[in-house]
Formats: structure tokens, C-alpha cells, sequence
């Protein structure tokens, strides 16, 4: 659960929260801490990868937080302010899911003392199980953990309608222990993946349940999508079952591309190879191996490329966790960015990237920065977004940043970007004052952008090479509820979406003045 020091009127049903004040974690991740410390032979101010915490004074050591905390919610070290807080709550799925969710809380942990619970949700034991033996394991409370032995088998329809059914009640009981702990709640956060079995289908189940368990509460998700190269062949027909529940049942969805990942890793390889801009890798740095030794790129580096979603994670929460002087609900972002139910996809870049895999590279410009968000090279799908047209961007920033340097680069690269007639100032700002964990500034662009749409329609193009042969299909349609109305519909859902992103590009040639108009009857 994510707190913020802050107050803020958000949209929320009478039944939440129970008026208790929420716990922190405090002797748990207090050993924790220590025990990161001692195994780096780090100095108290430093967590487990050496990185200097993000608060104003180094603190003397972790227990010290602990001592000198209230044990309310959002309490921090003595001289911190505490204030109503609007919370999330992060329901991580599958194998990939609790992966990078792993990831985001060792990140989280570098900037706060504490970190309140999440519910972990996975099919197959190996990797919660991994996450409780390591140094992690007192962060999460096992009550909140959902785990079978047996997986979804790569199969949309066993994490769907077999696991959905199965653990409905389980699940719902643990979100509902998550809520109460919360005065504010305002999302949901899920973490998923979109070709596996269990991110796919029991991750999309719960944006169902949660629509009826909480109507009035957003639901963000992250959804990785496979490359063409996945070694998962029914992936296709897992992703696009998934997609009608996305398109349905998702406030706002920011689609990760996993071949967009692991071109950027590959780009830190290449410029720390090459020795440009004095690039070198950091010990014990996530693109290298536990040996020291670079690592071989004929192998994926998912911890790398996890690291690199964590980080978005990270810096869209940044507003919940930390003051600003314009911060930003997460609420606003589906309210500004999402014009139509269905276009409710948004495009994210990050901007530093390479120090985000630990290698020294000298910082870039603020105003460099702002240029890398909308290059082809910061986008987190495979797109281009300044040949595509905007229906709307938000620009997160964090650290030193005015708001006059936030209004100079917008004007700057107005000019370079096609919005849509009817919202041709269509950009929504945040400023954190708080800023990332070893940079002094660091900017998340999210736009809503027709540039997703290749990304669809190779997706689709994958589904139709194996669905014609119907390869595979019979592991689906023998599960219970499974039809093939089922695949064609989802199909259908994907092309409806496809095409509302055509309609959008057809404007872009069209003078402003000839756009059609909407009359309005009197």
C-alpha cells in the first residue's frame, strides 16, 4: 500500500477504511534494512546496492526510524509531516507480476523507511516462495499471499475461468482486509504480465471482481507485453483474451513492451562497451552478473529490464508518497488523459534510463531530458510518438524543477507535436520536490498517443497466424466456459479498438477549421 503526505478530496464508497490508523511495518523492515546492510558492508545511510537513501539527513541507521516514529500512517523520521493520505493498494500477478513488484518495493525502500503490504498472487510457488527467503521476506505479510502449486500452463483459460473461479473468494478477502486499512483508498494498482497464463488470465479476472467489489476506486494497470520472439507460443491467444478484459474492465492500462526493454539494455551494453560519455558499470550493478562478469545478452536480462518498470512504478507514485508543489492524484491522470473509455492506453518514457541499471553516465540536461521523453529511444513500447497524434500528455517530474522550466520546454517542443484539434493544450504537469534515489531530477512522460496502435495490430496479426490453423486451440475450448465465440470476440474487441485509433489518425491531415463539429441542439 502506497500512502502520501497530503490532502486531497478523492472518489471512494462509504465502506472503506474502518478509521483505525494504519501500521507500518516497522520491526520487520527494520531487520530487513539491517540485514541489507550488513550483507553489502554498506554504512547505515546506504541500503543493500549502496545507494545513498532519499531523505533530508542520512539517517544514523534503520533502526533509528524506528525508534523515532509515530507508527501512524505516512509517519516518517521525527520533523516529517503527517496529514490524511489518499493510499493504493498493489496486487502483483504471476511469475512477471511479483517480479517487478519485487523490484518497485527494493526501490520504494530506498527512498522510505517503510513501505506498507501488497497482495501477491501467483499459481506456481517458485516465486513468492523466492521472494519470502530473501531480503524482502518481512516486508510482505503472509497472509496476503495467494499461491497454487500447479500453474496456469501458459493457458489464458485456466488462470481465467479454473483459478478465477477457484480463488474468487480468497482473493476478494484479501483485497478487502487491504482496503480497510485504507481512509483514502483511491486505485489499484496490478502488475502483470499478458502471455503467461496466470498474469493474463487470473490478471485480468480481477479487474472484473474489483469493478464490483470497488466501482468507485481506479483501476491502473501494467501489462507487459511478449515480443514476437516469446518462447511462450500460445502467448497471442493469451494477450488478446486479455485485451477484451483490459478494454472493458481497466481505468487506465500502460502497456510495456518487452522487446522495447531489452533493446534499451542492449543500448547500455553498447555504450558501456564502446566507453562512451565515460560510461562504466557500477559493482554489483543489475546488468552485470553475480559473478562480476558482463553479462551475456543471448540471454535475456529480465532483472535489468524488471528494474526499468519498477522505476516507472516508482516515479507514478511519486506524488502519493512525497510532497510537491504540483502534485499530481492519480485520479487526474485517467480524468486528463483519457478522453474516451476505450482509449484508455497510455504510451510511458522515462527519462534518465541508463542510470536506471546502475551505470555511471553523467546526468543529462533538464532540457535534454525533456527532448528524450518524446524520443523513439525513451518509449517503453516500440513506437514513435512525434509522428503519431496526442490526444493528450502528462508530464511527471521530480527534484529541483520550477514550474517556469516545466512551461519553457513544453512551448519548446509544442510545435514538434500533433495534438488533436479539440484539446490542443492538452497537457497535464506534476512537480515532486523529492527526487529519485542517486539523480537530481528525473521526468515520466504518459501520453495518450495513436502510436500504440502498431503495437495492436502486430499483436493481432500473431493471434490470426494461429488461430487460422486453430494450432493449440484445443487446450482452451477443453477447459470449462471456454467457447470459440470467446476468441473471436476478443478479437473483434481488439479490431473495434484498432479502429478507433484509425478514425483519429484519418484527422491528422485535416485543417483544424475543417474538422468536423458536433452540433449541438437547442
Amino acid at each position: 500500500m502506497l500512502t502520501r503526505q497530503r490532502g486531497s478530496a478523492v472518489r471512494r464508497p462509504s465502506h472503506y477504511g474502518n478509521g483505525e490508523t494504519q501500521v507500518h511495518l516497522r520491526g520487520l523492515l527494520t531487520e530487513n534494512l539491517n540485514l541489507n546492510l550488513e550483507r553489502s558492508g554498506a554504512t547505515a545511510a546506504t541500503c543493500g546496492s549502496g545507494v545513498t537513501y532519499g531523505r533530508p539527513a542520512p539517517l544514523e541507521s534503520a533502526r533509528w526510524w524506528a525508534r523515532n516514529t509515530e507508527g501512524g500512517a505516512g509517519s516518517g523520521p521525527v520533523g516529517w509531516p503527517c496529514r490524511s493520505m489518499t493510499q493504493s493498494v498493489v496486487v502483483q500477478v504471476g511469475q512477471c507480476g511479483n517480479q517487478i513488484g519485487c523490484c518497485f518495493w527494493d526501490l520504494a525502500l530506498r527512498e522510505h523507511a517503510a513501505v506498507n503490504k501488497a497482495v501477491l498472487i501467483d499459481m506456481e510457488e517458485g516465486v513468492v516462495n523466492e521472494i519470502l527467503q530473501g531480503p524482502l521476506r518481512d516486508v510482505f505479510d503472509s497472509k496476503q499471499l495467494i499461491t497454487d502449486i500447479s500453474g496456469s500452463g501458459n493457458n489464458w483459460a485456466v488462470g481465467h475461468k479454473v483459478f478465477g473461479s477457484l480463488y474468487q473468494e480468497k482473493i476478494l478477502e484479501k483485497l478487502r482486509k487491504s482496503a480497510e486499512h485504507c481512509d483514502c483508498l483511491q486505485c489499484f494498482f496490478i502488475i502483470h504480465s499478458m502471455g503467461g497464463g496466470t498474469g493474463s488470465g487470473l490478471g485480468t479476472f480481477l479487474l472484473k471482481v474489483l469493478e464490483d467489489e470497488f466501482p468507485e476506486v481506479y483501476r491502473f494497470v501494467t501489462s507487459i507485453y511478449p515480443s514476437g520472439e516469446d518462447d511462450v507460443i500460445t502467448s497471442p491467444y493469451n494477450s488478446i483474451l486479455a485485451m477484451k478484459e483490459l478494454n472493458e474492465h481497466a481505468d487506465c492500462v500502460l502497456p510495456i513492451d518487452n522487446q522495447s526493454l531489452f533493446d534499451i539494455i542492449s543500448k547500455i551494453d553498447l555504450m558501456v562497451n564502446s566507453g562512451k560519455l565515460g560510461a562504466a558499470i557500477k559493482p554489483k550493478s543489475l546488468v552485470t552478473s553475480s559473478t562480476g562478469v558482463f553479462k551475456n545478452r543471448q540471454e535475456k536480462p529480465f532483472d535489468a529490464m524488471n528494474n526499468i518498470v519498477a522505476n516507472l512504478l516508482l516515479n507514478l507514485t511519486s506524488s502519493a508518497r512525497f510532497e510537491g508543489s504540483l502534485n499530481m492524484d492519480l485520479n487526474e491522470i485517467s480524468m486528463n488523459l483519457v478522453p474516451f473509455p476505450q482509449l484508455h492506453y497510455l504510451v510511458s518514457s522515462l527519462t534518465p534510463l541508463y542510470t536506471l541499471a546502475d551505470v555511471n553516465i553523467p546526468p543529462r540536461r533538464l532540457d535534454q531530458m525533456f527532448s528524450d521523453a518524446f524520443s523513439r529511444d525513451h518509449q517503453l513500447i516500440r513506437a514513435d510518438p512525434r509522428h503519431s497524434l496526442y490526444l493528450a500528455c502528462a508530464l511527471m517530474v521530480r527534484g529541483n524543477v520550477q514550474i517556469s522550466d516545466l512551461r519553457r520546454n513544453i512551448e519548446r517542443l509544442k510545435p514538434s507535436l500533433q495534438f488533436v484539434s479539440w484539446n490542443q493544450e492538452g497537457w497535464k504537469t506534476s512537480l515532486c520536490s523529492v527526487p529519485p534515489v542517486g539523480h537530481s531530477h528525473s521526468l515520466l512522460a504518459l501520453a495518450n498517443n495513436t502510436c500504440v496502435k502498431p503495437t495492436f495490430i502486430e499483436l493481432r496479426e500473431r493471434f490470426l497466424r494461429l488461430y487460422k490453423k486453430k494450432a493449440h486451440l484445443h487446450h482452451y475450448l477443453q477447459i470449462e466456459g471456454m467457447e470459440e465465440s470467446c476468441f473471436t470476440e476478443a478479437v473483434s474487441s481488439l479490431s473495434a479498438l484498432i479502429q478507433e485509433y484509425n478514425q483519429l489518425d484519418a484527422t491528422k491531415s485535416m485543417p483544424v477549421e475543417d474538422l468536423p463539429r458536433l452540433n449541438v441542439a437547442m
